[in-house]
């Protein structure tokens, strides 16, 4: 019982660790992501950190639509970068699972 119990701990600490070095791996994931017509694009970690933003200049005469753009563009992002980070992070848990 106590050899169970003892090796569940160690597949849970393992795990742990597996979690976290997949959470710093998905720091360097990147998910691009740009607008129906491409004057906008954005780049983000599967982590959900923004690290790139290009705008075209003609959405630069129009504040409101370049607040529209970027709303819309950056929820699909975040969106796609979720998926990427959940499916990821789900597959290691999964895997530390006991049986």
């Amino acid at each position: 019982m106590f050899g169970d119990l003892m090796g569940m701990m160690g597949k849970i600490k393992e795990t742990q660790q597996k979690l976290e070095a997949t959470k710093q791996r998905l720091n360097t994931v990147l998910v691009d992501e740009s607008s129906s017509d491409n004057l906008l694009k954005v780049t983000l970690t599967a982590n959900r950190e923004i690290k790139s933003v290009e705008i075209d200049d003609s959405l630069l005469e129009d504040k409101e639509q370049l607040e529209d753009y970027l709303i819309l563009t950056l929820n699909k992002a975040i969106k796609k970068a979720t998926e990427v980070n959940e499916a990821e992070l789900g597959a290691v848990a999964k895997e530390g699972m006991p049986d």
